[in-house]
């Protein structure tokens, strides 16, 4: 089949080469310590939260299944950038990211691209952070050939600082670089700071997270292992968004195997999505359909969702 013929973007007679398992580790930050603060905080902060951030404080509380992460990146294919299950392919679009982490400050259309000429590392935390040169110089460290502040000094500033926006900013970058981004473990590092300086210009990180995951997901098969270097939040939640029928019809054939009933055929029950031509499911991604806590405020579903 000839690439015309296929709308396929390799050349007629690429073979990829992978190994038969790959090793990936799913180590994460310690989340705890930040859910406490979250937890702690009143309505007014939240809600200052939800309209600068939208609902990212909700990947705090999803439970990271590392088997099933480990299970769902054998499927992944980097000749295509997508999970592959025999002739059905998923892949996390912009427009689903941007249901999970609703943000109405946030503009679909505006990517997150690195300035050329950027500030240094040391005058972006203190924009953000509000913080001297001599205080902030003082906390940054180096882990390899990245620089990195500790998410200590980050906690102890979140917990004594006096401007409530300023903790809310502070809150958000360390969700970033302890969920989004996830380099350095127990640190934030120097690239987060990069993107986060720019969202107050409505751009979307979603691109940034997405390109990030491929990039992981990439190095980690065709190495054979290495660590996820993602959101292992976000995929999972986004995962189980399209499984939410086959986990209601599974409940529902327990029952009738009780009763004595037969289940139904899976084959007219799954809730896949194709680029083969096969039927296809719509998938209503709520929170609540997977075991997330739903914010205060409510959260937007996928069949709402805004097309690019």
């Amino acid at each position: 089949m000839t690439q015309q013929e296929k709308c396929d973007s390799l050349t007629k007679g690429y073979e990829l080469e992978l190994w038969d398992f790959t090793r990936i580790s799913v180590t994460q930050n310690d989340l705890q310590e930040l859910k406490e603060i979250w937890n702690g905080w009143n309505d007014e902060i939240k809600q200052l939260f939800y309209h600068n951030y939208g609902d990212l404080p909700y990947l705090l509380e999803v439970k990271v299944d590392k088997r099933l992460f480990r299970a769902l990146a054998q499927f992944w294919n980097p000749a295509y950038s997508c999970f592959t299950f025999k002739r059905v392919d998923l892949v996390p679009t912009v427009e689903e990211y941007m249901a999970l982490i609703r943000c109405p400050k946030v503009k679909v259309d505006k990517a997150y691209s690195r300035a050329a000429n950027v500030p240094p590392f040391v005058k972006r935390l203190m924009n953000i952070m509000g913080m001297s040169e001599q205080w902030v110089t003082a906390r940054i460290k180096q882990k390899g050939d990245r620089s990195c502040i500790p998410w200590k000094n980050l906690r102890d500033l979140i917990l004594a600082y006096p401007d409530m926006k300023k903790r809310v900013d502070v809150f958000a970058l360390s969700i970033y670089g302890s969920i989004a981004f996830p380099k350095a473990l127990g640190h934030v590092d120097e690239a987060v700071s990069n993107l986060f300086v720019q969202l107050d210009k409505r751009v979307t990180s979603v691109l940034a997270i997405l390109a990030e995951m491929f990039r992981s997901l990439n190095a980690c098969r065709r190495a054979g292992e290495g660590r996820f270097i993602g959101c292992v939040q976000l995929l999972l939640s986004w995962f189980h968004s399209h499984f939410w029928r086959v986990e209601k019809e599974s409940e529902k054939s327990k029952k009738r195997a009780k009763n004595g009933e037969n289940g139904p055929t899976w084959k007219n029950n799954t809730a896949w999505t194709s680029s083969h031509g096969q039927n296809t499911c719509p998938c209503h991604s709520n929170k609540l359909d997977h075991g997330l806590k739903q914010p205060q405020h409510g959260c937007a579903d996928l069949s709402a969702s805004t097309t690019a």
